[in-house]
């Protein structure tokens, strides 16, 4: 395929990604020398890689799950030479851990959005000095669940 820019082509995966039930991120950026011009640029699953060794801190309050499982799902957008536009240079699709099941499927990046009535919503507690976090815990009380908040 052929994208006009970059931002498209990373568009058209996070699409993919969302049909296919998965977050992603991006990964990696290859400048030309000679204008700085994007090159290469590489969107990953979000679960691509490891973790770095967890420093050892006495005031680590709380420990994180492990979310990167070393994945090697991604997507390389390669710049056409002499062009100004783009193509998918390599695409792999298999993943290395379990795909999103619809249960789980409103904590998935895309599904975080605040649309409008969620932010017209923490605005007006704001007033009676509610903070947005207690709004927002109202509201998914209101509507039943996080798995409701994107059907507002």
């Amino acid at each position: 395929m052929k994208f006009d820019t970059v931002q498209q082509g990373i568009s058209l995966y996070e699409n993919y990604a969302r049909v296919s039930d998965f977050d992603t991120r991006l990964y990696s950026t290859k400048k030309s020398k000679s204008d700085g011009k994007i090159s290469l640029k590489y969107c990953v699953c979000n679960k691509e890689g490891f973790r770095e060794t967890p420093r050892l801190q006495s005031n680590c309050k709380k420990k994180r799950p492990i979310a990167r499982m070393g994945c090697n799902a991604r997507i390389t957008l390669k710049q056409i030479n002499d062009q100004d536009n783009y193509i998918i240079f390599s695409f792999y699709e298999g993943h290395t851990h379990p795909l999103t099941t619809p249960n789980s499927a409103h904590h998935t990046k895309q599904s975080r959005n605040l649309t409008l009535a969620h932010k017209k919503y923490i605005m007006d507690n704001s007033r009676a000095n509610i903070g947005a976090t207690k709004s927002y815990r109202l509201m998914k009380e209101h509507v039943g669940g996080y798995q409701n908040m994107q059907h507002l």
